[in-house]
């Protein structure tokens, strides 16, 4: 069967499937929400699903990481994937560019994963356990506030102030953190406490 086609039709046709794909591409359409859900049992099949909090700023974005590797069997559990998390109220499943590239900073070789210490007069970090760490810092705290701590101001009055070290706290704690960390803080006297927050 012979059928021709006039240049006004074939302009219609055209413009009709250039309309069609340009409305898939807009989001109008369900083709790439199908697709997306035809490959993710795939990708994430065998994986074990762990509820975190975004690293970066103080948003507190919630995420999905997902790992493959039984650590009940021995095997080393490594996060092959990291996404929005869409039951978070804060950011429904959205991540901005750099959630989005938490995977990358997961597998970093310059990312900081131990604590490090400096000893006075070297040129180099040397990794020290957490136990020594946090001694350290809470021998290193006590010796300055025992020393500066300011009991009382010029006129007599009781102000218990310690104006030689600061805090930074984290900016994507949950709320019962946030404010035991202040009154922990503030009940030692300091007045330099600060976050990314504004807490």
């Amino acid at each position: 069967m012979n059928m021709e086609l006039s240049r006004r039709q074939f302009m219609k046709s055209a413009g009709a499937g250039l309309a069609g794909t340009t409305i898939g591409a807009l989001g109008f359409g369900d083709v790439e929400t199908a697709y997306a859900a035809s490959i993710r049992p795939f990708k994430l099949s065998g994986t074990t699903e762990t509820r975190n909090t975004c690293t970066y700023c103080a948003v507190g974005c919630g995420i999905i990481m997902y790992s493959k590797g039984n650590l009940a069997k021995g095997e080393k559990a490594d996060i092959i994937h990291v996404e929005g998390d869409v039951d978070h109220p804060t950011n429904r499943g959205t991540l901005c560019p750099k959630g989005a590239a938490l995977l990358e900073t997961i597998h970093a070789e310059t990312r900081l994963k131990y604590p490090m210490l400096r000893k006075p007069g070297s040129d180099k970090f040397e990794r020290v356990s957490w136990d020594v760490a946090l001694d350290r810092i809470a021998r290193l705290m006590k010796d300055d506030r025992d020393k500066n701590l300011v009991v009382k101001n010029n006129d007599g009055v009781t102000v218990n102030r310690w104006l030689t070290t600061g805090f930074l706290a984290a900016s994507a704690t949950s709320n019962e953190t946030a404010w035991l960390t202040w009154k922990v803080i503030r009940s030692t006297g300091m007045l330099a406490f600060d976050n990314q927050a504004r807490v």
